[in-house]
């Protein structure tokens, strides 16, 4: 009895196998092809004087990428200090527009949970900026902050007395800084909003309900039950704003390309002219491994941090 109740389960077992081994075949390819290769290959570039012309001899530098990186830092001018330079606007990102599509989207997102009607109406006209195409975004982005006095941006200001004359948004370290800040940041707050939104709805009503007998006003709520509620969400949108923020990219090629002098560059934007304009492919290789081992510790970090004071 034992033998045949062994012998039919493993041959149940291997006809499951053979049903789910085509799946697991065909994302295991996948992987391997788009995934696995690529960065195994990335890896060895980064080690070499990598040429992409046919018939070019790949020599071997050992660490002389590395070495680029993380030389000659303070001197202006040099390679290490325009790529540390690009990493400092990434870390600048992760400061400024991580909070601010938290705190916009979370605020947005409560306004319209307690609203009566038209949830859904506010919810596509905030999302519109999510699903619209990069190209477009960046191209209104760049029209409404256009330098002279015509544009959106510089009419108001003047018209309001800030501003005596229209800026050049885009050809200044800083004023450029914060229209790419402000980009990343409308372009991504309707969907913090959307996953808050739903976030919202597994908080019981119960305990407002309670809070409200016991007196509390609104802000109080919001601080002791609805933040405190959001916790898990709020792990999971920091997390992902975080490497989003680490890996902006197009919103600088499309509006300053680094300009002026590579103060508004980005590590992604830095390492795709390292490759494709100056076809140093070996230096944007390791470049590229340097960001991303910075992404991957700064991750764990975070969960495994944010993970403690949870289980606390």
């Amino acid at each position: 009895m034992r033998e045949q109740s062994f012998s039919r389960r493993f041959k149940k077992g291997i006809r499951e196998w053979i049903l789910v081994i085509p799946f697991l075949l065909i994302g295991t390819v996948l992987f391997i092809l788009f995934v696995l290769y690529p960065q195994i290959k990335n890896i060895y570039i980064s080690f070499t004087n990598y040429s992409i012309m046919p018939g070019a001899k790949n020599e071997f530098v050992g660490l002389a990428n590395y070495r680029k990186i993380f030389t000659d830092i303070h001197v202006k001018g040099s390679d290490a200090y325009f790529f540390w330079m690009a990493f400092r606007n990434n870390i600048l990102a992760i400061l400024i527009t991580v909070p601010g599509q938290l705190i916009l989207g979370l605020l947005v997102a409560v306004f319209i949970h307690n609203l009566r009607f038209g949830k859904n109406i506010y919810k596509i006209l905030l999302y519109i900026a999510v699903i619209c195409d990069w190209v477009v975004f960046c191209n209104i982005v760049d029209y409404i902050f256009q330098p002279d006095n015509g544009s959106l941006v510089n009419y108001i200001l003047t018209s309001i007395g800030i501003l005596k004359q229209p800026v050049s948004w885009l050809k200044n370290t800083w004023t450029a800084n914060f229209v790419i800040w402000f980009c990343s940041i409308w372009k991504g707050f309707g969907w913090v909003m959307i996953i808050y939104t739903a976030g919202l709805q597994g908080i019981p009503m119960d305990r407002y309900e309670a809070a409200k007998v016991d007196g509390a006003n609104n802000v109080q709520m919001f601080w002791y039950i609805t933040v405190p509620g959001l916790k898990a969400t709020t792990f999971y949108l920091l997390i992902n704003l975080i490497n989003g923020a680490m890996n902006i990219f197009i919103q600088v090629f499309l509006l300053t390309k680094g300009d002026p002098i590579g103060t508004t560059d980005v590590v992604m934007d830095y390492v795709y002219r390292r490759a494709f304009n100056y076809f140093e492919f070996g230096y944007a290789a390791s470049c590229g491994l340097v960001m991303g081992g910075v992404v991957f510790i700064l991750s764990m970090f975070l969960k495994k941090y944010l993970r403690y004071g949870q289980d606390e």
